[in-house]
């Protein structure tokens, strides 16, 4: 099965703007965003997702991003460990977080930590997350609301991190300092 890694001139059109849009916003073009552009619906979906976490998500910028590495490193998506570092790293989230979740580990930060293992608990267990854990992350202070985002986020990092699986999304230039692979 062969990707192709569109540019504004190959995209069909319907992903065009999006593309446009996406270059702007992040001063290059993801070659993730080039391999989401055979589908429009794809491309839009993992964007507007995106925005919409960035928006209205009772997550702080920093709790996404600890998802968002916790779940791609499950899934083991070299692709979205190295964006999401730098995204993190971005975002203030401390060096040695980022390498614990680089790592498949828990966070030393006990919030931080009850969500990586919601996250987690969640994804390995398809949503049928066992009652002591689904308390473990209310305890920790999370509401349904954080429930509702972490599973949000999940689905987005299913869309990516399968797309780079198959596609085998090159990395960006601008992510080659995070490279990652699971040891």
């Amino acid at each position: 099965m062969e990707f192709t890694k569109h540019t504004k001139e190959t995209a069909p059109e319907a992903s065009v703007p999006v593309l446009e849009k996406t270059e702007q916003a992040y001063g290059f073009a993801l070659n993730l965003f080039g391999v989401l552009a055979e589908s429009p619906a794809a491309l839009s979906a993992y964007v507007q997702v995106n925005g919409f976490l960035e928006e209205h998500s009772v997550l702080s910028r920093q709790e996404q991003q600890v998802v968002m590495l916790a779940v791609s490193e499950m899934n083991n998506c070299d692709y979205c460990m190295a964006a999401h570092s730098v995204v993190a790293e971005m975002s203030g989230v401390p060096g040695a977080t980022i390498e614990a979740l680089r790592g498949g580990e828990e966070p030393a930060d006990k919030r931080q930590a009850a969500l990586f293992r919601f996250a987690r608990s969640l994804a390995e267990h398809r949503g049928w997350v066992p009652e002591e854990e689904r308390n473990a992350f209310l305890n920790a202070g999370f509401t349904t609301r954080h429930v509702l985002d972490v599973i949000t986020i999940l689905a987005l990092k299913t869309l990516s991190n399968y797309t780079n699986h198959l596609a085998q999304t090159p990395l960006d230039d601008a992510f080659q300092a995070k490279r990652w692979s699971k040891s």
